[in-house]
């Protein structure tokens, strides 16, 4: 206890003294240079003063970087000097504070093996790696472990690595495995040989990862992306021992709306092809055993008509919002009549609940829904004896069904926790409705008692008049006044909703006295498909309405003031950042910004920018002067003005495809030249990883304890 309190001590004393060095050393930030850009639609002309620092990945990739790639790399590395020059004071606490994350987690760590096809198949971690390492047993548990992949070898040499897409054959010998080395998502299939080992000379660049074998074990159909825009849009087979110049395209999704990918019922009887965009699907399929035959179309797309399917016996089962079903409903369609005239209702629509997804079994029909916020899981007997939800009891929580790959069995594999609670994998028996705990998440580091926190939800009353819930979870011994520092967090797009799940890192703020808010705005599906259509295209303002209420109502309710108040959101959720700044830069004393969606009209008016048209129907088409003048009204880079704003980290990857990296760049040169405060800017770009950050498991917790340090820094809390 007295070593401890000794160690507080001393990084207080460091913590002030290195702070006081850094204001009189009072280092300028880097200043952009500016290069006015004419961009005109509709009539309406931008000046777009850091246009320049858009490289394409031809420039990137390059040997010898030309003068503007040069230039643009010496202001990322500008920015990235200036944070740690400016930070490098609390390098010793984030390292302490990486340790007491990376401290709480098992890292000798298995999962719970599931079975498919014969086989156990366990993903586990070894003490001190960074990767996983992929293993299967035969028939047994207690068999001999056969490893399929030891990921900390493949990723030797590689700043960066990802390996996904596993994909055993039906004959399980062969392995299909995609590796990405760039963080582009742009991903490698190969082949590997189960039995000898060998990695077969077939590889096929250029693809999502994903793909599917046929029924005769020697034919694999994948999913290529078009290399400019990275949208997936051509299906391939290919035939092994052959090279990928030979593949033959089996569909291309000429409609730059919408994306495509390849997969295989769980009847194992169909291979199917699935066509999306933010409103309309499309489904065909083929049979396994005959991969030279012709997919043939469930139900042709129409717009506004959603479908997703699954195979049972010798009906399709559809998910779908047919006939003004906005919550989903489920449907059935025999095999041979699939088009949406022959479709029968089998769970209704219900305006309360959002029918969310299902898995099918031989005897039984799960369903996942979500009420009132709350995820549910339902289990129905095709006989129609049972119909029952599993019972869950805290107030807030987060639930998920696993894939469950096995068809004929009684036994469903879910996920459990919430916000105190940490993470359960448990084995639900339908038939006898008993449950196994086959694995407790554990928290290492001998601090950690779940009786030391508490959760609740609060419902905040929107502008509007909308309940927005928000839920909050903080140490019981937490004094709860205007001083009391409170993370406010936030997605909000593309009916993505967060589940109020349990962290191991955010512990850390907690245990500093920490509130952590979770506000479930619209653009999230929370309360149901509604409350996703109501924060979307020419509704998003709702989302930023909502998010900044949530925050005026944590003020209001005296459990925090602007002094102490952050707000963090990543991707479209760094949208939101940007957007509520604009709007109450006054209600927040720090802002944390992760790979930022921020400049709205120019990435949205180009259609060669990865992802661009498949978005149109999230927030708009900006060819419409409509939804370019609304997108314009919010667009953070476009609405920066001289004024005060929060104190700032935003953080970016340099081969981020989902944002690119001069999105964030652009906008913090810019919020550099106009704001009139003296708070804190800074900008961090991972010069070797896209838009999840790195891949190991463990150098994601240094950008973690890299942001928790930049919040801790603000309120001075370093010292503990």
């Amino acid at each position: 206890m007295k070593k401890k309190l000794i160690t507080g001590l001393i990084l207080s004393v460091i913590f002030v003294s290195c702070k006081t060095e850094k204001m009189e050393k009072n280092t300028p930030p880097p200043v952009a240079d500016k290069q006015p850009y004419k961009l005109e639609k509709h009539g309406d002309v931008r000046i777009d003063d850091y246009f320049w620092m858009r490289l394409t990945d031809e420039q990137k990739n390059a040997e010898k970087k030309d003068e503007q790639t040069q230039k643009v790399y010496d202001y990322l590395n500008a920015e990235n000097a200036y944070f740690e020059d400016k930070m490098g004071y609390t390098n010793d606490f984030q390292e302490s504070l990486f340790e007491e994350m990376k401290g709480r987690i098992k890292e000798d760590d298995e999962s719970v093996p599931y079975k498919q096809n014969g086989y156990y198949y366990i993903t586990r971690y070894e003490k001190g790696q960074q990767y996983p390492i992929y293993s299967r047993k035969k028939g047994s548990l207690d068999s001999e472990e056969i490893i399929l992949f030891n990921v900390n070898d493949e990723a030797k040499g590689f700043d960066y690595f990802q390996l996904g897409g596993l994909n055993v054959s039906p004959d399980n010998k062969l392995i299909a495995f995609a590796t990405d080395t760039v963080s582009r998502r742009q991903y490698f299939i190969k082949i590997k040989n189960l039995e000898t080992g060998e990695i077969y000379s077939d590889n096929i660049e250029n693809t999502t990862g994903g793909s599917v074998w046929a029924n005769d074990n020697k034919t694999l159909f994948y999913t290529k992306k078009d290399p400019v825009t990275l949208r997936s849009s051509q299906i391939y087979k290919h035939v092994l021992g052959t090279d990928a110049s030979e593949d033959v395209l089996v569909f291309e999704e000429k409609d730059e709306t919408f994306g495509t990918f390849v997969t295989k019922s769980k009847s194992k009887k169909y291979l199917v092809i699935g066509s999306y965009s933010t409103v309309s699907s499309e489904y065909q399929v083929l049979e396994a055993d005959n991969p030279n035959g012709e997919f043939r179309v469930i139900q042709e797309r129409e717009r506004d008509l959603e479908y997703d399917i699954a195979h049972y016996k010798d009906h399709f089962y559809v998910k779908t919002n047919k006939d003004g079903a906005t919550n989903f409903k489920l449907m059935k369609t025999p095999e041979d009549k699939t088009t949406k005239e022959n479709w029968v209702d089998v769970i209704p629509h219900r305006e309360d609940t959002l029918f969310e997804d299902f898995s099918i079994f031989k005897d039984y029909l799960v369903l996942e829904e979500r009420n009132n916020g709350l995820f549910k899981i339902r289990i129905k007997r095709w006989d129609g004896s049972e119909d029952y939800y599993l019972p869950f009891d805290e107030e807030t929580y987060s639930a998920g069904v696993y894939s469950n790959p096995e068809f004929d069995t009684d036994v469903i594999r879910y996920s459990y926790n919430s916000m105190t609670t940490p993470s359960s994998v448990i084995d639900f028996n339908m038939k006898d409705q008993s449950k196994e705990i086959k694995k407790e998440q554990e928290v290492l580091g001998g601090k950690f008692d779940k009786s030391n926190y508490v959760s609740k939800r609060l419902w905040v009353t929107a502008r509007d008049g909308k309940k927005v819930a928000l839920s909050i979870v903080h140490r019981k011994d937490t004094k709860i006044d205007k001083n009391t520092p409170v993370l406010q967090y936030a997605y909000g797009s593309y009916g993505y909703t967060i589940s109020d799940g349990f962290s191991t890192t955010r512990l850390s703020l907690l245990d500093r006295g920490f509130i952590f808010a979770l506000a479930h705005i619209r653009g999230s599906q929370y309360l149901g498909r509604d409350w996703y259509e109501d924060g979307k295209m020419l509704n998003k303002k709702n989302t930023f309405n909502d998010f900044v209420d949530c925050s005026k109502y944590l003020i209001a309710e005296g459990y925090t003031s602007p002094e102490h108040l952050y707000a963090m959101g990543g991707s479209a959720g760094g949208l939101l950042m940007g957007a509520v700044i604009n709007m109450n830069p006054e209600l927040y004393n720090g802002v944390i910004a992760a790979v930022p969606f921020v400049d709205v009209i120019s990435t949205m008016v180009d259609d060669t920018i990865p992802l661009t048209t498949g978005e149109y129907d999230e927030w708009g088409n900006p060819n419409d002067k409509e939804y370019y003048d609304y997108m314009k009204s919010y667009s953070p880079y476009d609405q920066v003005s001289a004024k005060a704003y929060p104190n700032m980290l935003v953080t970016t990857g340099l081969h981020d495809s989902q944002v690119q990296y001069w999105e964030p760049a652009k906008w913090v040169a810019k919020l550099r030249e106009l704001k009139t405060d003296d708070n804190l800017l800074f900008m961090h770009t991972n010069m070797e990883a896209g838009h999840g950050g790195a891949s190991g498991r463990f150098d994601s917790l240094k950008e973690t304890a890299r942001e928790y340090t930049f919040l801790l820094a603000l309120e001075e809390k370093l010292e503990k």
